[in-house]
């Protein structure tokens, strides 16, 4: 799990042949085309405008007395399965013990009246925990709870079936969210939690069938995880491990302090969809050593600013990504509703770089170089398979690597406009590429084996899109840096039927 961009560089010897990155613009200003229409959503300003709970108790439902700490915890105790509870307006409490929290039993209802809120003070650690399925939670206020790292608020232990909407959870440390399987997120706003806004985890098995759908999801990883523990990959506005179907569509993903959305580890079969993802500091979207996915009409802007930056201020040649594959692809023997990523239909505009396919050749089951220690592909059942003499042919050779393959990118269009990014260099970039194999020493994968292959055998393909602004490509390793006529040449060929245009400001 996570990214480390300097432990995957390419040796010394070839970082000295990259060619400096492009500066200024490039051919004559003209008009400033208009962004293309997509897609037609709404915003989903959920957080300013919280859709309001019932002022009154529904017929049956338990009303729940703020002015009593511990009442709702209690009440939830007392009651059978099933029970709906109505917290009264005002700000609810649990006992002042950090492990204090609601344990619902299966199917149990909570629903918050107008200025309804549940607050642990900065001394309980969860609200909802348990393992009950069919949960739901409506119109209720989260705050000021102190998870720890890894670890959530709502949902502590990722129970399946749960349902949460219209609901504000913010200002708490670790994820504000955990999801199980077949958990509905919906209409939510998750604000300002110290790790992630929500995080897809479950300790034993997968989380299957995941909607996250008109949420606004801001400002998350206030406590700046990334820099207090460089590389742990542990930040973003919502994170996804080893889920397998997930629809995230209509979401508001924006300032958050790291990775807007980051699928990492063996997730499969996402379709991200009808997004605005914009401003945050870090790329818009991480598909990590995960498979089959589709990203579709999105608006992507100004993204990857502050991250983007600081690789770029300290030198590194690293095509820093506002989308970005990193060991992800199309695989028809992971079933899924698609065998391959595509990514079509986004405007992509003002983003520290474009898209970035990378593959890291010292990366697979059993190397040290794997972040994501103790995991292996959808394809081997055993880590320990992956060793020599057998990962040296097939169909270990293959099946022991995340590849990142059959990705299809097109009808797209990518607006730069440098002097709105406020950069002159190593933001104008498209790349596929990997890095040149070196350890462990009994690696098949060294040498530029993994490039060659991911830059022309693993049927990744860009066309048809549209390029607004001074765009370069960087194919292979980042010593190859191209214009857009060398892109679609040979050998690469890449961008068949797509159009290319300077605009001014750049």
């Amino acid at each position: 799990m996570g990214i480390k961009w300097r432990h995957w560089a390419l040796p010394t010897a070839l970082l000295a042949l990259a060619l400096p990155a492009a500066t200024g613009c490039e051919g004559t200003p003209g008009p400033r085309p208009k962004p293309a229409a997509v897609p037609s959503t709404p915003v989903a300003r959920v957080c300013a405008r919280p859709a309001s709970g019932p002022a009154k108790a529904p017929a049956g439902a338990v009303p729940v007395d703020p002015a009593v700490t511990g009442d709702l915890a209690a009440k939830t105790r007392s009651s059978p399965p099933n029970t709906t509870f109505w917290l009264r307006p005002g700000r609810h409490r649990l006992k002042a013990d950090r492990y204090a929290q609601v344990v619902p039993k299966k199917g149990d209802v909570y629903l918050g009246a107008p200025g309804a809120v549940l607050d642990g003070r900065g001394t309980n650690q969860y609200a909802f925990g348990g393992t009950a399925p069919g949960v739901s939670i409506r119109h209720l206020t989260v705050q000021r709870f102190v998870a720890p790292r890894d670890e959530g608020v709502v949902n502590h232990d990722s129970a399946d079936g749960w349902v949460v909407e219209h609901s504000t959870i913010q200002n708490n440390s670790g994820a504000g969210l955990m999801a199980g399987a077949h958990q509905r997120v919906r209409a939510n706003c998750l604000r300002g939690n110290g790790q992630y806004g929500l995080n897809a985890y479950k300790a034993t098995g997968r989380v299957r069938d995941l909607v996250l759908e008109g949420n606004e999801i801001t400002g998350n990883n206030t406590d700046g995880w990334e820099r207090r523990r460089p590389g742990c990959g542990c930040t973003g506005g919502a994170k996804f491990w080893a889920v397998d179907g997930a629809d995230v569509r209509g979401n508001w993903v924006h300032d958050n302090r790291g990775t807007g959305l980051w699928a990492d580890t063996d997730n499969n079969d996402f379709l991200f969809e009808d997004n605005l993802i914009e401003a945050n500091d870090g790329a818009a979207l991480i598909y990590e050593t995960s498979y089959n996915a589709v990203i579709r009409n999105n608006r992507i802007r100004r993204n990857n600013w502050v991250e983007g930056r600081r690789y770029a201020d300290r030198g590194d040649s690293f095509p820093l990504a506002t989308v970005y594959l990193s060991e992800s692809g199309g695989e028809p023997r992971v079933r899924a509703r698609t065998d391959r990523i595509e990514i079509r239909g986004n405007l992509l505009e003002d983003n520290w770089s474009g898209i970035t396919l990378w593959e890291n050749a010292d990366r697979f089951c059993n190397s040290p170089a794997n972040t994501s220690s103790g995991d292996c592909t959808l394809l081997v059942k055993k880590t320990r398979h992956c060793a020599q003499p057998a990962i040296g042919r097939a169909p270990l050779y293959a099946d022991c690597r995340w590849r990142t393959q059959r990705v299809d990118i097109h009808d797209n269009r990518f607006v730069l406009d440098k002097s709105v990014v406020d950069c002159t260099v190593k933001c104008d970039r498209m790349a596929v590429l990997a890095n040149y194999g070196t350890y462990p020493d009994w690696s098949p994968y060294q040498g530029d084996r993994v490039a060659e292959a991911i830059t022309f055998r693993q049927h990744n393909r860009w066309h048809d899109n549209v390029y607004v602004g001074p765009w370069r490509f960087v194919a292979h390793d980042p010593s190859r840096i191209l214009d857009s006529a060398q892109w679609q040449g040979a050998p690469y060929q890449q961008d068949a039927g797509s159009t290319f245009r300077a605009r001014e400001g750049g």
